[in-house]
């Protein structure tokens, strides 16, 4: 994954809205395991990245130094190469002198060079030390991104837990709600009621049987009297005749 392409991706990510992402998924915690997944992932590769540009950057920073540290030397050799062809050329040995002079120029020369890389390094390092920056600067933003998404997973998740044990709390509750007909004492209940009245239906029948029984008892003393009462008669009748 090139720089660009990592500082584009961790832009993208950095932006993200995390609210309004849950608020348009189906399942908000898949779709923030996925993003911390993602995140992670992310993370991962940006530091990769980041560290490589980081190690670019200190190299080129370390031949800018050489550079500058050449141009120096070469400097010093400079000015000591001319004080030497100006000693030589003052005690009458200008072939001496030239000899000095040129290498001065030597010098001067590799010295310029050295100047002009260290100065062509420097708009270079300037830019990658503004591109790490923005890498380091972007990567602390993903890192609190990911903290985010967790602690909202985190809350998400025992917020699901907490709405669960509230329904069961619930379902609990109206299962023994006695005055709800549906709920299982209601049935249970209902199912009492009915065997009572059973129960009362069999005694009905069985009062009504007892009923025609001593209906029959009655009916039977009826008929017990009316024969005593023949018997008296016909025995009273004997009587008179017996006394007529």
């Amino acid at each position: 994954m090139t720089k660009q392409s990592i500082f584009g991706r961790i832009s993208q990510l950095v932006r993200a809205n995390i609210n309004a992402l849950i608020d348009q998924a189906e399942d908000p915690q898949l779709m923030l395991d996925q993003m911390v997944r993602d995140y992670t992932n992310s993370i991962a590769d940006a530091e990769a990245a980041i560290a490589e540009t980081i190690g670019n950057l200190r190299l080129l920073e370390d031949d800018h130094r050489e550079d500058v540290e050449a141009a120096r030397e070469w400097g010093e050799k400079a000015i000591a190469a001319s004080r030497k062809g100006d000693e030589l050329r003052a005690a009458g040995d200008a072939s001496g002198g030239d000899k000095f002079d040129n290498l001065a120029k030597v010098a001067l020369s590799r010295q310029i060079s050295a100047e002009n890389e260290a100065k062509a390094a420097e708009p270079q390092i300037a830019a990658q030390t503004d591109v790490v920056d923005k890498l380091k600067s972007g990567l602390n933003g993903m890192k609190e991104k990911l903290v985010q998404l967790q602690n909202k997973r985190s809350e998400l998740v025992a917020r699901a837990k907490t709405a669960q044990a509230q329904k069961q709390v619930q379902d609990a509750v109206k299962s023994i709600d006695i005055l709800d007909p549906t709920s299982d004492i209601g049935r249970f209940e209902e199912k009492i009621r009915r065997e009572e009245a059973v129960v009362r239906g069999q005694a009905e029948l069985a009062a009504s049987s007892l009923d025609s029984q001593f209906n029959e008892l009655d009916d039977l003393g009826e008929l017990t009297e009316v024969d005593a009462r023949l018997a008296a008669l016909k025995a009273g009748s004997s009587q008179s005749a017996i006394g007529g």
